[in-house]
């Protein structure tokens, strides 16, 4: 018991979000008579709130450099303009069209992290001025109208499934063999994890510790989708999204750069004098930031099936709050991406179950407002009680 109240204390924040999502989904299930947990709606609540997660994992990365991008959801709807111009007025090629959009993002990024990173100006007027800019052009480029519909093999980005090669009846095999394979995956990680930290002489969770956890994570794994291969399968947006955690949990995990960018954040004076080319760094997660919301309105416009000058409306709240309930720090210097892909996950059961049972967008918005206050009160609890 007592390994388990040190194990819990020492990793607060990411039990803390994962506890309260339990609570969470567990209540609406209860609320709802068990819709939330039917195929289609969970279904549904992926499709709806995959571009919130895509744009939670750029922006977990601006945060813990000690910045803010306020700037995302006008990028959405800008990109998405810029793709219904080239798709739909002028036909250009869907596969040119997604590259020349990430392009796009991507020298916004360059435009944004040069005036933050090189020049000095302070990212939260640098993205609010990014916010007026990007919607004023969405703006100019729609001519105030929206336009629609996108060719069938875009729409495919946000609609589409993976398609099932054995072709059964009323189950998607599919979906349960990687979730089958990706099982595996985890059970030789937390073996090879363990095996190195008893090479090192590391303290070891005790095994029935580890066996619980694994136990837990498989079922909810395996549950979840065997409720999708009752329905159409693996959205492609999960793939993405599952694809973004993969590389982004690498890189701030494993890399040299994942490193720099949270001494960065951590002690950016300290991090100067250690020869880390700060200014660099926060650069590059700005640029990084603008390809992945620059994915994130091609995925929106792709569900939409148009540009409108009203996409990503409010979104960028959406993905801050997201990942500061997953326990990143205004300060800057803590967050990880699961934890912000959890406070995504918070949000997206919160909008969907108090819709199921009715509750009207104005207490929604409320109810939201305080679930992020609260948040980030126990963040700001936790690091006055450890002296932080």
């Amino acid at each position: 018991m007592k390994t388990l109240i040190n194990l819990f204390s020492n990793n607060i924040r990411q039990y803390g979000m994962i506890i309260a999502l339990v609570f969470i989904t567990a209540l609406f299930f209860i609320l709802t008579d068990g819709i939330l947990f039917k195929p289609l709606n969970l279904t549904n609540l992926i499709l709806q709130n995959g571009f919130i997660l895509v744009l939670a994992i750029g922006m977990v990365l601006v945060i813990i450099t000690g910045n803010i991008d306020l700037s995302v959801g006008s990028v959405v709807a800008f990109v998405g303009a810029i793709a219904g111009v080239l798709m739909i007025n002028n036909n250009v090629p869907v596969v040119l069209a997604i590259v020349l959009s990430i392009l796009v993002g991507a020298l916004i990024g360059v435009w944004q992290g040069f005036w933050i990173a090189y020049i000095g100006i302070p990212s939260f007027i640098v993205t609010l001025a990014g916010m007026l800019i990007f919607r004023g052009l969405t703006l100019y480029l729609l001519d105030g109208q929206s336009l629609a519909p996108f060719p069938e093999s875009f729409r495919v980005l946000s609609g589409g499934f993976l398609p099932d090669v054995f072709g059964a009846d009323g189950l998607h095999i599919l979906t349960l063999i990687l979730a089958g394979v990706f099982s595996l995956v985890l059970i030789y990680m937390e073996y090879r994890s363990r095996k190195k930290q008893a090479a090192y002489s590391f303290d070891v969770l005790p095994l029935w510790i580890s066996v619980t956890k694994m136990v837990l994570l498989l079922f909810v794994i395996n549950w979840f989708a065997y409720q999708l291969a009752l329905n159409k399968g693996i959205p492609m947006v999960l793939g993405i999204v599952f694809v973004l955690i993969l590389i982004y949990t690498f890189i701030m995990n494993n890399t040299v750069m994942g490193r720099h960018i949270y001494a960065t954040g951590g002690n950016k004076k300290a991090a100067d004098l250690s020869g880390i080319k700060t200014k660099r760094v926060v650069f590059w997660v700005f640029v990084n930031n603008g390809v992945i919301a620059a994915l994130a309105g091609l995925m929106f416009a792709s569900r939409l099936d148009s540009a409108t000058p009203a996409a990503g409306n409010m979104l960028e709240l959406d993905a801050i709050a997201a990942v500061f309930i997953g326990g990143a720090s205004m300060a800057g210097g803590v967050g990880t991406v699961i934890g912000a892909i959890i406070g995504g996950l918070v949000m997206g059961v919160m909008n969907n179950g108090m819709s199921l049972i009715g509750i009207g967008i104005d207490w929604q918005q409320a109810i939201k407002g305080m679930v992020l206050l609260l948040a980030v009160g126990f963040d700001v609890y936790n690091k006055n009680k450890s002296g932080n």
